[in-house]
């Protein structure tokens, strides 16, 4: 457990990861029996999965886990350093595809696995972009991603550029399309519900009306009969024109 005097002494902690300690082994007192690590973890995970980001604290966890909020002071040193191992935590439901595929059909499975956990874990996304991803299951990711960028041909110097090409891609869909679930069931709607009522209010604005004429040809033109469907068309095909850009580069 990191003191006060020690707290105000290293006030900037960049990453839980580069700040590495041992956990205290010896429960005091007032530290319920069968708390770790990575009980507390997992419960936070379940709790901003539940409830979101803006509502996670110490005290709401120390409440579910049935303990005080300073016991969890023996096995994290603050709240920013659970949340990263939170956000570590569910890469490991990341599973990249087999090795004896081709990188394209790997890169396809890799794409719809990264999409469907920021669907899924919808605070991932905001901490991805806060925090450093370089937990233990974070970098096995990597190295996945890496390991299919690398058999696609592409020259060296290009392959990061590829990689986030791909995956800033996902990253940003998936990251859409998560906030906009979310904000359907906070409405206790549907997404197709939102999606009409939100294209229903646009088209009663007679300065928008030409606008809208025009992105309903090109909705029409793409098919799908609801929202998901439509999402589904959109990231197939975005993910089909990256995949025919690397092929393209590399052949040059």
């Amino acid at each position: 457990m990191v003191s006060a005097a020690d707290r105000v002494k290293n006030p900037a902690r960049t990453s839980v990861w580069l700040n590495q300690r041992t956990p205290s082994r010896t429960r005091k007192p007032d530290q319920a029996a069968g708390l770790d690590r990575e009980r507390i973890t997992a419960t936070s995970v379940r709790l901003l999965d539940a409830e979101g980001l803006a509502k996670f604290s110490m005290r709401r966890l120390a409440a579910e886990l049935d303990v005080t909020a300073m016991s969890l002071y023996w096995y994290v040193d603050t709240k920013d350093d659970l949340l990263e191992l939170a956000m570590d935590s569910v890469y490991r439901e990341f599973t990249p595809p087999g090795e004896d595929a081709p990188w394209q059909d790997r890169l396809r499975g890799m794409a719809a696995e990264y999409r469907e956990l920021l669907v899924r874990h919808v605070w991932v996304s905001t901490l991805a972009g806060h925090f450093l991803n370089i937990g233990p299951h974070a970098m096995l990711m990597s190295y996945a991603i890496q390991d299919v960028i690398r058999a696609t041909g592409l020259p060296l110097r290009h392959q990061t550029g590829a990689l986030s090409a791909v995956f800033q891609f996902v990253y940003g869909f998936g990251t859409v399309e998560g906030h906009f679930a979310q904000r359907s069931a906070a409405a206790g709607i549907s997404q197709e519900e939102y999606y009409q009522q939100a294209l229903g209010t646009i088209r009663a604005q007679p300065q928008l009306r030409q606008i809208v004429e025009s992105s309903q040809q090109v909705m029409d033109a793409r098919g799908g009969n609801t929202v998901e469907e439509m999402r589904d068309r959109d990231f197939a095909f975005a993910l089909e024109l990256l995949i025919a850009g690397i092929e393209a580069m590399r052949d040059r």
